[in-house]
């Protein structure tokens, strides 16, 4: 009789749990027995049923209730040879047949207690992070999440180059989230830390424990997510796992160097999946936005080196000069900061000059015109010598005209010098293709994408 109740009431939260939650969560679950108001299960892992009492404990209890029984308290037991220890019991219900608040599991949490996350930067928080117009939408939509209230996108895709400020976005939503509800699992790490332990798992032979995991926290974020491209197994665990999160409401946030559609051997529905939610561009840092990341390091680091001068000028000439990212930027300052703490003396822009002078020649690295023609060429998938040929069909016209915009935008070149790199081409052609790209990119989205990854690739 029991049996058969729990056959209906397994058919029912099938439908209102979704497919991968029953099939994570409901199916391994056998039903012992239903007495004195308690339904017993056998899970296969402590961590197991900790997790369905706390997710799905009142849905089935409400199922149970739906079907005439008399439940009140759910008891979830592991098998003695896989017990970590068991907990006493909560006292029975109080007798009324409807249905109390659920219960504690009667199994102990193992050690599904510590996420397996890496640690949190205490210098990344949002007060830290200085706003611009290049990152104020990521800001702001990083701030949406963080504050816990009311969000319509999931996941939230954070992409851009190296030192732009996705990963100080991440570990700010992660405090922020931490200190308003200490009671959330927040689950950070890397993609590549994601890969690490999926392998671990698999070799331990601990994939279920692997999946309760991943699949049990409330807010998953995967930085640099484009190292499990092309890592076929990963990338099945990972999107069962996004799967299994977003049919539970919980909160994804991802981070990637490119956008999800630019990401290369990403499977397609994990593209799809990821561009589902809200797609945001870190953008490459302009002047106002280098010069108050440098004024606000130089605040932070006010009381480490209380004698320190900076003459009037160093930090706009700075500003200027460093536009690779802001990582390379903050360092240089701590390299004038540590060389003015050994020297004593005020930083003038000679000094800094000298000091920073290997840094200086990096950051004005000249990008050519050929190295442009290379690397638009293999974004595109076709051949240098179709690139600067006579060729003018689409799929070829289109590459070299973006790739003449960019030398016009990265190079000192005028437009007869550019037309003679590209097959000894006239000036107006060159021009007309500029032009054409500019239009371009106000309407052609991807072409935009296309366009902005290419740039900073080359300027990086």
């Amino acid at each position: 009789m029991a049996e058969t109740m729990w056959g209906r009431v397994r058919e029912r939260l099938e439908q209102s749990v979704g497919a991968n939650n029953y099939r994570n969560w409901i199916a391994p679950l056998e039903f012992a027995d239903l007495e004195d108001g308690v339904a017993r299960f056998i899970v296969p892992t402590n961590f197991m049923g900790n997790w369905v009492q706390r997710n799905f404990g009142d849905q089935i209890l409400k199922q149970f209730v739906s079907d005439g029984a008399k439940v009140s308290r759910l008891e979830f037991v592991v098998p003695k040879a896989q017990s970590t220890g068991r907990v006493t019991p909560p006292a029975p219900a109080n007798g009324n047949s409807r249905p109390a608040a659920p219960a504690a599991a009667v199994v102990s949490a193992g050690n599904g207690g510590e996420l397996p996350g890496a640690p949190l930067d205490k210098r990344f928080t949002f007060d830290n992070f200085v706003v611009g117009k290049p990152n104020e939408l990521a800001h702001a939509a990083a701030r949406r999440v963080a504050d816990g209230g009311p969000v319509t996108f999931n996941p939230l895709f954070l992409y851009g180059g190296v030192g732009l400020g996705k990963t100080h976005l991440m570990h700010a939503i992660a405090h922020e989230m931490t200190a308003r509800r200490p009671d959330l699992r927040v689950l950070y790490l890397s993609a590549e830390q994601f890969m690490y332990r999926f392998v671990q798992a698999l070799r331990d032979k601990q994939m279920m424990d692997f999946k309760h995991m991943f699949r049990s926290v409330d807010v998953l974020m995967v930085d640099d997510v484009q190292f499990i491209a092309g890592k076929d197994s990963t990338q099945e665990e990972f999107f069962h796992t996004f799967n299994a999160l977003v049919d539970q409401n919980k909160q994804i946030i991802i981070s990637a160097d490119r956008a999800p559609g630019d990401i290369k051997d990403l499977e397609e529905r994990i593209k799809s999946r990821l561009q589902c939610g809200l797609v945001v561009d870190l953008h490459p840092t302009d002047y106002e936005l280098r010069l108050g990341v440098l004024q606000s390091k130089v605040a932070q680091n006010a009381a480490a080196f209380p004698d320190m001068r900076l003459a009037p000028g160093v930090l706009e000439f700075l500003a200027h000069r460093i536009t690779t990212n802001v990582r390379v930027l903050e360092g240089a300052l701590m390299r004038l900061f540590a060389f003015g703490s050994l020297v004593g003396k005020e930083i003038t822009l000679e000094a800094a000059q000298d000091c920073l002078a290997d840094v200086l020649k990096q950051s004005d690295r000249k990008v050519t015109v050929e190295e442009i023609q290379r690397k638009v060429a293999e974004h595109y998938g076709i051949r240098l010598s179709d690139m600067i040929g006579p060729k003018r069909l689409r799929s070829i016209a289109r590459p070299r005209q973006v790739a003449m915009k960019l030398s016009k935008d990265l190079t000192t070149r005028s437009y007869p010098d550019i037309g003679k790199r590209f097959g000894g081409r006239d000036h107006s052609t060159v021009m007309h293709g500029v032009k054409k790209i500019e239009e371009l990119i106000g309407s052609d989205h991807q072409l935009a994408e296309d366009f902005e990854l290419l740039k900073r690739a080359l300027e990086h």
